[in-house]
């Protein structure tokens, strides 16, 4: 019986990965002890003494011969197709580690739809960059990607949000409404969602939600958080709000007579510059915003394609191979 040294360099490679794992991230590895799938191990991540049930798949590749085609900035990898489709329809986000034992320097690259391209050769290649070490430097970056393939994770949002597109489709009127604690450096608030039944109650509400923005604006953070939709000021409240401000700010009662220092079109103009806005403030602590949704370009195209999805059989896909 014979040990190649390509199968001592892989052991070692796998044992490498294993202690930068634990060590430096301080997270769980399982060895994959089968036959060459793809897959050599598992990463489960721990938050503080808590294991998070988000996991990543690993192909380990360690030895001089992987470092051979050097790039600016990194070194190409290139899989073969029937690993390019294991790893782009497993159910784990995949990420392929390239161990340079010479260094005793690991390196990390996920495998997706934007890290994968087509090389001139119509092959497969991978850029494992030379900044991606695997070391506590790159724990936000692999727990974010734990928690799933970016592209799979917005379209899930836009399925999840599909009633709400519905709602508007049929010719409801969906408003958010938001309390924001503006003294917070937390960026701490309350988002509501309602529909407006346009009979002078308040919105019945379908769902609502704490957040922590940060120093992000809600202006910037709500058209992202309904991005199937267009954002406006809802008319109706703004309107109250901003002449009950104007009434107080521009007009001068003085025994029965009315005097204006300034028309209301003209002093609400500079309003409505500013965009998306909060109606009202509470003692200075708490801004109060009203805003509605209008179904836009990406949520009706997304309500076709999804009827699409969910109706009729399977389609036939061909399947890609290495040569054009």
């Amino acid at each position: 019986m014979r040990d190649p040294d390509s199968a001592k360099t892989g052991r070692i490679g796998l044992a490498r990965v294993q202690l930068a794992v634990v060590e430096k991230l301080g997270w769980l590895f399982r060895n994959q002890p089968t036959d060459d799938y793809g897959i050599d191990a598992l990463i489960e991540i721990v938050d503080g003494h808590e294991v998070v049930p988000k996991l990543l798949a690993l192909q380990i590749k360690g030895g001089e011969s992987w470092f051979r085609e050097p790039t600016p900035g990194g070194w190409w990898y290139r899989p073969d197709t029937p690993h390019v489709q294991y790893w782009t329809d497993h159910s784990l986000p995949v990420m392929v580690v390239l161990h340079d034992e010479q260094t005793k320097i690991t390196y990390w690259q996920l495998v997706n739809r934007k890290t994968l391209t087509r090389s001139s050769r119509g092959g497969w290649k991978l850029l494992v960059p030379r900044s991606n070490v695997l070391d506590a430097r790159a724990r936000d970056q692999l727990r974010e990607a734990a928690a799933g393939d970016p592209y799979v994770l917005r379209i899930r949002e836009l399925q999840l949000a599909r009633p709400w597109m519905e709602m508007l489709q049929e010719g409801r009127r969906l408003v958010v409404d938001i309390e924001e604690w503006i003294n917070k450096s937390s960026g701490r608030g309350w988002i509501t969602l309602g529909v407006d039944n346009e009979d002078g109650n308040d919105p019945t509400e379908i769902a609502s939600w704490g957040v922590m923005r940060g120093f992000a604006s809600y202006a910037e953070v709500v058209p992202k958080l309904f991005a199937w939709a267009d954002v406006d000021v809802h008319e109706e409240t703004y309107d109250d709000a901003e002449y009950d401000a104007y009434e107080a700010e521009c007009v001068i009662y003085d025994e029965g007579d009315r005097f204006v220092t300034e028309d209301f079109d003209e002093w609400r103009q500079a309003l409505r510059g500013m965009g998306l806005r909060p109606y009202a403030n509470l003692a200075g602590e708490v801004d109060y915003w009203r805003l509605e949704l209008t179904l836009n370009e990406l949520g009706r195209s997304f309500l076709i394609v999804d009827q699409f999805a969910t109706s009729g059989g399977p389609q036939f896909t061909p399947e890609p191979t290495d040569s054009v």
